[in-house]
Order: C-alpha cells, then structure tokens, then sequence
C-alpha cells in the first residue's frame, strides 16, 4: 500500500519514456552496425508525417473533423508515439546540428508533457470516481456531498487544464522541428 503511487503512476511514466529512448538508441545501433545509417535520413520524414496525423485529435477537438473522441485520442498517442520513435532513431546520436538537437530536446519534453498528461489526469479521475463512490456509500444528503467533493472536483479541473502547458510546448517543438526542416531544404544535398 506504501508504494502504490510510486508502482502504478511514477514506474510507468518513467518506463514508458525509458522504452522510447531505449527503443531509438537500440534501433540506430542496429542501424550503425548494419551500415544503413542512411536509412535514419529517410526515417525522419515517417516520423514527421506520423506526428502530423496525430493532431486529428486536436482537430476533432475544435470541431473541424468528426470522429470517436476516445479512439482518436489513442490513434493520436499511438501515431505521436511512432512518430517521436522514428524521429528519436532519426536523430540517433549524431551530434552535427544545434537546431536539430534543440528540436529533438523540445520533442523529448512535448512527450514527458503528454505522458504527464496521460497518467496525472487518470489518477486525478480514478481518486474523483473513488471518493465518489466512497460518499454514496454514506448516503449522504446531496449538499454535503458536493461539500466534501468540492476540493477533489477542483483539483480534478485543474489538472484537466494541463493542456494550457502542455499546448505551447508543442508550438516550441513544432517551430524548431519547422526549422530544422527548412535548413534541411536548403542545405541537404538531395542524392
């Protein structure tokens, strides 16, 4: 019972980013070994047009497209997470581009901010449903209920609004991923 934040919500997060970056460094090894590092070039733009599929989820939010919300939220956590991937083995470690590298850092923090996200409002949701569930037990009136659920419900709504940071975040990676893929542009030579 001590540690049942620590094993359900602390471990994930943390593994869950452990495995992407431990995934990408273990692909462009392969990729090194096999002497296809080139191959890591080409795996930049998947990743890029996978990001960029993920944003229907972002749109059906706003209205523009229709669609399950639910399921567009895990078709947008599957295609950012592929998408990241390719990028993170993309970049492997080759260290010969500043706006590249700020890119992939501002990457890296976009998908802590969405891991973040992801399991900071599940538990905030599990506690709600569970205190919930605890004072319709008690059967008590309807005002003390919400009394007593005020502050959780508060709480709840506040990390729901995560979104605020986690939103310029992506704006910050979008704008220096927009300028490594222009330099690229301008001075890859296109073989």
């Amino acid at each position: 019972m001590r540690f049942d934040l620590l094993r359900h919500e602390v471990v994930p997060f943390f593994g869950a980013f452990a495995a992407l970056v431990g995934a990408a460094l273990l692909a462009d090894a392969v990729l090194h070994l096999a002497d296809a590092v080139w191959v890591g070039r080409y795996l930049g733009i998947l990743g890029t047009l996978l990001i960029l599929g993920s944003f229907g989820y972002s749109l059906r939010k706003r209205g523009f497209i229709a669609g399950a919300p639910t399921r567009l939220l895990r078709v947008h956590e599957w295609m950012a997470w592929a998408g990241s991937w390719l990028i993170l083995v993309h970049a492997g470690i080759h260290f010969d581009a500043i706006l590249a590298w700020l890119a992939v850092a501002a990457m890296l923090v976009n998908i802590a901010s969405g891991l973040t996200g992801k399991f900071l409002l599940r538990r905030a949701r599990v506690r709600l449903e569970a205190t919930i569930g605890r004072l319709d037990a008690l059967g008590l009136p309807v005002a003390e209920r919400e009394a007593r659920l005020h502050w959780d419900a508060f709480t709840f709504d506040i990390v729901r609004q995560w979104r605020a940071v986690h939103y310029p975040i992506t704006l910050a990676f979008a704008t220096l991923a927009a300028g490594h893929i222009a330099a690229i542009f301008v001075f890859w030579g296109w073989r």
